[in-house]
């Protein structure tokens, strides 16, 4: 058994004795508060300052992803109903817009002309309907061929 007969530590001992511990559990707890205040007053407040610091990063960039989200949603949302109005279309309606576009006309402008010009349009329209189920059918057709010809590629 180890004794320590030093008076010096004995009475710092006794200073620090609470009548709820014994002197080992108060020495190391004025020890252990001592160090941890000392620790908190140097490290705490930079600590603290990166942490804030990280936090307001995190949130500047939560904002800034929302943002970007937020715009591609209405970005792609208003493509998404012009490619859904534009598919819904039938072809020939489709070539009536095309055409007019290119004519820089609308709609309002075209049902404003004699019926003359309108009949013109229209036979306009009904031309570019046929040469486009014309090139389709020839684009079927050559497709076998086309076909063929890899084949043919592949196997030399």
């Amino acid at each position: 058994m180890l004794v320590n007969n030093d008076t010096q530590a004995a009475s710092t001992v006794q200073q620090l004795k609470r009548s709820d511990m014994d002197p080992a559990n108060a020495a190391a707890s004025a020890l252990y508060s001592g160090a941890l205040q000392t620790a908190q007053q140097s490290v705490m407040v930079p600590a603290a300052q990166k942490d804030l610091d990280k936090a307001s990063d995190r949130i500047d960039e939560a904002f800034a992803k929302t943002r970007v989200q937020l715009q591609a949603t209405a970005t792609t949302s208003g493509a998404r109903a012009e490619l859904s109005e534009y598919m819904s279309k039938s072809p020939a309606e489709r070539i009536r817009e095309q055409l007019l576009k290119e004519q820089g006309m609308t709609e309002e402008q075209v049902q404003a002309l004699p019926q003359q010009q309108q009949d013109a349009i229209a036979r306009q329209v009904a031309e570019r309907l046929k040469e486009q189920q014309q090139q389709q059918v020839a684009a079927k057709a050559a497709a076998p061929q086309a076909q063929a010809v890899k084949d043919t590629l592949a196997a030399i």
